[in-house]
């Protein structure tokens, strides 16, 4: 009966490391991967973003057929970056008070 413990315990700690890999890193990441998705699916005209690499601006423009974003950084200064570029809304544009 001993034999036959160490072999069940021989294939429960893997199984365990494998369910605590995909409980703490996997099905997180996935999870915000799904979000960032879904938030630049929504991107729209008047969103104050934050691209990937820092650049703060107000969208002018979104292509959905090329997926490029045009947003306005200064007094008609216009830059255009891939919608995957954009790292998060600051405020969306029906939000805020006008």
């Amino acid at each position: 009966m001993e034999g036959q413990g160490a072999v069940f315990m021989q294939f429960l700690i893997p199984i365990a490391m494998i369910a605590i890999f995909y409980f703490l890193l996997i099905r997180p990441q996935q999870k915000r991967q799904k979000e960032t998705m879904l938030m630049q699916s929504e991107l729209q005209r008047g969103d104050k973003i934050v691209t990937i690499g820092g650049l703060h601006g107000v969208i002018d423009s979104v292509d959905d057929e090329n997926d490029i974003v045009t947003i306005k950084v200064a007094s008609g200064a216009h830059m255009a970056f891939d919608r995957s570029a954009i790292r998060n809304v600051e405020q969306k544009a029906n939000s805020g008070s006008n």
